[in-house]
């Protein structure tokens, strides 16, 4: 390890690392704009110029390496008069419009303009403008402002994968663009809008709403998708004003996906403030103990087995742990997480989580996805897995619908029959498998729902055991979810026992008039079916699928409107922050729960959120500490006879990446997208046909 002086600090760095990690590791602040610690090292910005001994002039810190017996200096008159040359040349054609920026008051080019520039220009020549260009509905840009880092091009190319960002013409007249100023075509495309250092790139639904200090500031988490992205929510009063990343190297990274950034308008819209009453066909608004008592009216004449409830996907586990205790007291083991049908055996935790961990998809040498599109399933591990690529050795496989992914892949085939010729060792890929050292399997809900879902699990942990994708140390198969709810669900038993009814055998029962009450706690992804012979109670928070269905509304909170855990797909219990209270009259989903059980004549064992926490460290070790992946140990799950394969070909349990629930689906935001993506295809096609 290099060892060097910073400013009299003497620093070990480990090889490889440049004179700026040096210095950051001396606790000495260097100006930048072009560099960034998770992009590429551009070296053309000259803002982190420092001064070396025996160097004759000022080096670009960022892109010289650390080397033994360095002597580095940060401070020197040099130095100070070289950084504000560079950046007195950089606000040659900046133009003055601070005022009207959305990046004011976040701008890194303010902040050290503040410290490094002159109170007036030497140039008086007129200052160059550059025309806008069109990135689509979710980012603003105005050029004139670029500096030409390169940073959103670096990104594009790197990060995304899609290659969207680019510059045109030399010297004063270069311009950063999309060539053909079409919509970025990234589920990753709003971060370029963070990784800006100047105000070219901005939020186009954030513009002009408000500025950083007016606006109030929550630590939480996403729930609109399974990977449990790490997020800061900013607000003001009770209306929510933008989503950004926050750091998580294990999780996310500095990177968010754009439905969970842009998603959030639709938190407002439609939403169920009051609770409602089915009468004579149609909803009314009532009082809550009205709700509660119609509840109970139909409860006072069933039994157990004719009532069930299923969880939807963005079901909390406070709330679902209620709604169990609930049902046990109704003498009902009717309960199900698995709106959607999905196979899962809630007593193998290693057969149901991302046991690789997000962060340990870097250190596996071939990955194989089964009917999974990461890239629309969960964007962030996607970009893991091209970050895994492109450090070179790695080969990835995929069994399904050929996807449009942003890395090259190995098509196995569409159907299953790929997975029992490579357990039988008849595919090539076979060998493949064979010679890799920490290989692993990315398992999809696609492949999940069908059929033959219990036969693909088999045969894919079979495949584990005879190619020594599970080993001690390392554990390769992964279950890649889709629901914020689905690993907590299953964490804390919302299944039936042998005796209790699935969600589809549920709404079956339902359809045929045999069961009396149906309770849909957020369960909006349900198949077509006709409740009309049930009693349905729909406890959500918009106006969607499951309401439509109801006799009985109760509204609940979104995951920005209560403090709750969610488990993400690699078993990493998070908690949500309070942003913003429910509106009108909703309440949050676990008081409702509790408050519905005492009108029942139950005392369920809790009173407040910390009791109902620490019930649920006492059933499962998972919730015992936050934020900490518990591994789980390798069981096979027992199968009984082989089943038949399906021919059907594997495909993603997802269609659309901008619109898969309730939030997403009231967003006009998100419905922008969709129309921008519509009107790209006959582009798309044109092209493709020359």
């Amino acid at each position: 390890m290099p060892k060097l002086t910073v400013d009299g600090i003497e620093v070990d760095v480990p090889e490889g690392a440049t004179i700026l990690q040096a210095c950051e590791a001396a606790g000495v602040e260097i100006p930048i704009f072009c560099y960034h610690p998770k992009l590429s090292v551009a070296g053309n910005c000259r803002m982190c110029l420092v001064e070396v001994e025996k160097s004759p002039k000022p080096v670009a810190s960022c892109s010289i390496p650390a080397g033994e017996g360095m002597v580095v200096k940060t401070t020197t008159e040099k130095v100070e008069k070289a950084r504000g040359g560079v950046l007195e040349l950089l606000l040659i054609n900046h133009p003055l419009d601070c005022p009207i920026c959305d990046q004011g008051g976040e701008c890194d080019l303010q902040d050290i303009t503040m410290y490094y520039g002159r109170d007036s220009g030497r140039f008086d020549l007129n200052k160059r403008a550059v025309a806008d260009k069109h990135m689509g509905p979710l980012i603003k840009t105005i050029m004139t402002r670029c500096i030409h880092c390169t940073r959103c091009v670096r990104f594009a190319d790197e990060i995304a994968g899609t290659k969207d960002m680019g510059a045109l013409y030399r010297g004063e007249h270069m311009e950063i663009t999309t060539y053909l100023e079409q919509t970025a075509k990234s589920e990753l495309s709003g971060n370029m809008i963070d990784i800006c250092p100047v105000g070219a790139l901005t939020s186009k639904p954030y513009a002009f709403h408000g500025r950083p200090w007016e606006l109030r500031k929550v630590e939480t988490i996403c729930a609109l998708d399974a990977v449990g992205s790490n997020i800061r929510v900013d607000a003001s009063g009770k209306k929510i004003m933008r989503i950004l990343p926050r750091q998580h190297e294990a999780i996310n990274e500095d990177w968010i996906s754009d439905r969970t950034r842009f998603a959030y308008d639709g938190l407002a819209n439609q939403r169920l403030d009051k609770p409602y009453l089915r009468t004579d066909g149609k909803l009314r608004p009532c009082s809550w103990d009205e709700a509660y008592k119609a509840i109970q009216k139909t409860l006072s004449s069933v039994s157990g087995k004719e009532i069930a409830a299923i969880a939807g996907d963005q079901a909390d586990c406070e709330t679902m742990l209620s709604l169990k205790l609930l049902f046990e007291e109704l003498g009902s083991q009717n309960i199900d997480c698995r709106q959607d049908g999905a196979q899962h055996n809630a007593k193998y935790r290693s057969s149901y989580i991302f046991n690789t961990t997000i962060a340990g998809i870097e250190d596996s040498d071939l990955a194989l996805l089964v009917g999974t599109n990461p890239r629309i399933e969960a964007a962030i591990i996607n970009a893991r897995l091209r970050k895994r690529y492109l450090q070179g050795g790695y080969h990835i496989a995929l069994i399904g619908e050929a996807p449009d992914l942003n890395y090259p892949y190995e098509h196995l085939g569409t159907d299953a029959q790929a997975l029992k010729d490579i357990l039988d060792g008849k595919s090539e890929f076979a060998a493949k498998l064979k010679a890799a050292k920490k290989p692993m399997i990315i398992l999809g809900q696609g492949a999940m729902v069908r059929r033959d879902a219990p036969e693909i699990l088999r045969l894919t942990q079979e495949i584990c055991d005879k190619y020594g994708i599970v080993t001690e140390g390392w554990n390769g198969f992964n279950m890649l979810h889709t629901a914020a709810a689905r690993v907590g669900g299953l964490d804390i038993g919302f299944v039936p026992d042998q005796q209790g009814l699935s969600a589809h055998q549920a709404l079956t029962k339902a359809e045929e008039g045999k069961l009396k009450l149906l309770y849909l706690l957020g369960a909006d992804e349900l198949p077509e079916k006709d409740l009309s012979k049930t009693f349905v109670v729909y406890q959500g928070h918009h106006g969607d699928r499951g309401a439509h269905l109801a006799d009985v509304i109760l509204p609940g909170a979104t995951y920005t409107e209560k403090y709750a855990t969610y488990v993400n797909t690699e078993g990493r219990p998070q908690s949500t922050n309070l942003v913003v209270h429910p509106p009108g009259e909703a309440k949050e989903d676990w008081v409702i729960i509790a408050e519905l059980a005492q009108t029942l004549g139950f005392k369920l064992p809790y009173s407040d959120l910390g009791q109902l926490r620490q019930k649920l460290a006492d059933i499962s070790a998972t919730f015992g500490q936050y934020d900490v992946v518990h591994p789980a140990a390798w069981q096979k799950i027992p199968q009984g006879t082989p089943e038949t394969l399906s021919h059907l070909p594997l495909k993603s349990a997802i269609e659309s990446f901008y619109m898969v629930d309730p939030i997403t689906r009231h967003s006009r935001i998100m419905a922008e997208c969709i129309e921008a993506n519509a009107a790209m295809e006959p582009n798309k096609k044109a092209v493709a046909n020359g």
